[in-house]
């Protein structure tokens, strides 16, 4: 296969002479925004040439980025363009706001779509959700951008999905990990022969037992590593040997909590620079946790390679493609006086994400705190009640008990 650009296949030291412009550009339009003229007022660009350079600047974190944009709506002054200037204006859970464009690959996941061998010829049943939260977007980008057909499915309505995919012909599935295989067995029971060959996904863990029941069915499946901030972070190519970082970001990982570089292979917090001059951020803090590989990709592609994704540096849990965060858990008892403590529980089942919320109290009737645990949590779970004082005084609200070896 052919490869995206050149930029995927620069020698080292080409690499090496290229960072001081990437650094340089990349602070020179963040000192435009107001979020970032304070912290770095006092950094010239060509101060920035090398990743210890990097390291010396302060981390931003997604708190610190919420809080901004209660002061200063709706990016909080970390974009150079204002509000209006742009294509679409998202809202994720939080909530947090994200800019987005629809020319040029915004989100640079054309990148990713073109590894996985999607292109010309392919229809893309894309079923990551179009209202509010931008992955329907981010995806329908990466389809134009290596001229594949779009069938914008969104979520749900699963056999309307599956006489979709029958009478069009999709041959690429994008979407969460898990809602293929929705789709997959509501086909079977319906009879219908599905045409699938690659599946492109995110927004969650792409567990082993999960990719290989897509082998078997003839669907080559890779993930990639996005964020609605940042867009691609890093993503698979056919060896399936790690997650090469995009050429649009520079990774680094440090310990978590500080901005302290990790040495190579050590575990720590991802944090993304990212090069995108209308949404400029600097040594962005995204709760995740990995490690570099060593050595560069079997498959040409010379970026550095990274583990992909495993865990979070705090107790915030992806599920089901959602996050879920402490300070939600802390509002859902806020809003249950008869409850004392609360702990959620991800966990797999089936193969799909399956979460159980554990309640403090001595009221027996699960079914009494359902819909507030919904609303609060923006997800469905199973609601198991459990005796005061029994829960482990550990100060942990989510457990996240799946493997992801």
């Amino acid at each position: 296969m052919t490869h995206y650009d050149d930029l995927e296949t620069r020698s080292a030291d080409e690499r090496a002479a290229d960072l001081p412009a990437m650094l340089g550009r990349a602070i020179a339009n963040a000192k435009l925004t107001p979020g970032f003229a304070r912290a770095l007022r006092e950094v010239e660009p060509q101060d920035v040439a090398t990743f210890a350079d990097l390291a010396r600047l302060p981390v931003l974190r997604k708190s610190e980025l919420s809080e901004a944009q209660g002061k200063r709506r709706p990016f909080g002054g970390y974009t150079t363009r204002r509000p209006t200037e742009f294509d679409h204006i998202f809202q994720s859970p939080g909530p947090i706001y994200e800019p987005g464009r629809v020319d040029g690959d915004w989100w640079r996941l054309g990148r990713f779509l073109h590894a996985a061998g999607v292109g010309h010829g392919d229809i893309v049943q894309n079923c990551f959700g179009y209202h509010l939260t931008p992955a329907g977007m981010m995806f329908e980008s990466a389809a134009r951008a290596v001229g594949a057909a779009v069938l914008p499915a969104g979520t749900g309505q699963t056999e309307l999905q599956v006489r979709a995919a029958a009478d069009i012909g999709t041959t690429a599935y994008a979407g969460t990990p898990d809602y293929l295989k929705i789709i997959l067995d509501k086909a079977d029971e319906m009879g219908v022969e599905l045409g699938f060959t690659r599946a492109v996904v995110g927004g969650g863990a792409l567990f082993p037992s999960l990719r290989q029941l897509y082998a078997d069915r003839g669907i080559a499946t890779l993930q990639c590593y996005a964020t609605a901030d940042l867009g691609n972070i890093a993503y698979e190519s056919e060896a399936m040997d790690g997650m090469i970082v995009d050429e649009g970001v520079i990774v680094e990982i440090v310990r978590p909590g500080t901005g302290d570089p990790v040495p190579e292979g050590e575990v720590g917090e991802v944090l993304v620079t990212t090069l995108n001059p209308d949404y400029p951020l600097i040594r962005f803090a995204t709760g995740d946790l990995s490690a570099v590989l060593p050595g560069t990709s079997p498959c040409g592609r010379t970026n550095t390679r990274i583990k992909g994704w495993m865990g979070r540096a705090d107790q915030t849990a992806k599920i089901k493609g959602m996050f879920v965060r402490p300070e939600q858990v802390a509002a859902l008892v806020s809003r249950l006086p008869d409850v004392a403590r609360a702990r959620v529980i991800a966990d797999r089942s089936g193969e799909m994400d399956v979460m159980t919320v554990q309640l403090e109290t001595t009221n027996a009737d699960a079914a009494l705190y359902e819909n507030t645990v919904l609303e609060a949590l923006k997800l469905k779970g199973r609601v198991e009640i459990v005796a005061p004082g029994s829960l482990p005084n550990d100060g942990k609200v989510i457990e996240d008990r799946r493997s992801y070896g």
